[in-house]
């Protein structure tokens, strides 16, 4: 008895000397799966990441190295320290860039957000031909913008445009619009509130779509109105929407460039030269690239700083 109990604990001892070498080889083997599954993933992204280096980060990099540098992007650059920076003190045409944008900043901004969200809720129904009107307003968003600058540049021309010559025949003088310095840049908030209101409504259409109907149920059952229960309960729900819309619509006004290349090319009298539209006349017009960097540097911070607080300013309205 005593014999094979000695024998089974030499083959229990046998057989749990074994296990080692099994966990080894099964460990081995779940390292080469990650290594395998590591190299997959990274050949499967390695080229949109080399994308996104060469043609994001790099350039972020050299324009930040560029802003301490003369440079007209043809000869070797010299390196000038804070030159740039302090000659954007001194710079008058920039300070009414930077005034142009705020004003156009804060005329745009509210107006495409209110107005995104009223079109919204004008399309949340049912009715006979609502796909039609959802696309009708959504048709300007994938309009191109040189399409939609000569458009406008034509409706609004003051000597042959089609409004003009509306406003004559109900008695009033023709205006300059694009032409006129006290005019041209709120035709462009105009131009792109109209070209912006689709993706706004339809970013609120979808976020109202996805509110409970029983809570608009109970609303009516307890006496409360459609316009009352959209106000009410709907947008309170709709802040967060709301917030990522007054970010995305803060960075936006900005930047914009496109616009206003296409239908003022910054006049008249600098009455629609934007900050990035500045930074690109000094760039690619005037070959002071390291001082267009150093601008680009500032309207960067401007914009980091304004979203962030922005977003601060939501999540504690939340």
């Amino acid at each position: 008895m005593s014999a094979v109990l000695h024998d089974r604990r030499i083959g229990g001892s046998s057989r749990t000397g074994d296990s080692p070498p099994r966990r080894a080889a099964s460990g081995g083997w779940f390292a080469k799966r990650r290594v395998t599954e590591l190299l997959t993933g990274w050949a499967l992204i390695g080229p949109s990441v080399l994308l996104i280096g060469v043609f994001g980060v790099v350039p972020v990099v050299w324009s930040f190295v560029l802003a301490f540098q003369r440079s007209n992007l043809q000869t070797a650059a010299t390196w000038i320290g804070t030159k740039n920076f302090s000659q954007m003190l001194h710079d008058s045409v920039l300070r009414e860039a930077i005034k142009n944008t705020a004003i156009y900043t804060v005329l745009f901004v509210p107006i495409t957000l209110v107005l995104s969200l009223l079109v919204a809720a004008a399309l949340n129904r049912k009715i006979h031909g609502i796909t039609v009107y959802r696309l009708a307003v959504f048709v300007p968003v994938v309009t191109s913008t040189v399409a939609t600058g000569v458009i406008f540049s034509w409706l609004f021309d003051p000597s042959y445009g089609i409004v003009n010559s509306g406003l004559n025949k109900i008695g009033i003088s023709s205006q300059g619009f694009f032409s006129s310095p006290g005019q041209a840049l709120y035709m462009i908030v105009v131009m792109t509130v109209w070209g912006w209101l689709g993706f706004g409504a339809l970013i609120f259409l979808a976020a109202l779509q996805s509110v409970p109907p029983d809570l608009l149920e109970a609303a009516q059952i307890d006496g409360c109105t459609k316009t009352g229960a959209f106000w009410r309960i709907q947008v309170p729900l709709l802040r967060p929407i709301a917030g990522f819309m007054l970010v995305w619509l803060t960075i936006n006004a900005l930047q914009l460039f496109d616009e206003v290349y296409v239908t003022t090319k910054g006049g008249p009298l600098h009455a629609t030269t934007v900050v990035v539209y500045y930074l690109y006349q000094q760039a690619f017009n005037f070959s002071h690239a390291g001082y267009a960097a150093a601008v680009a540097c500032l309207l960067f911070v401007v914009i980091a700083l304004i979203s962030l607080i922005e977003m601060r300013m939501g999540r504690e309205s939340d």
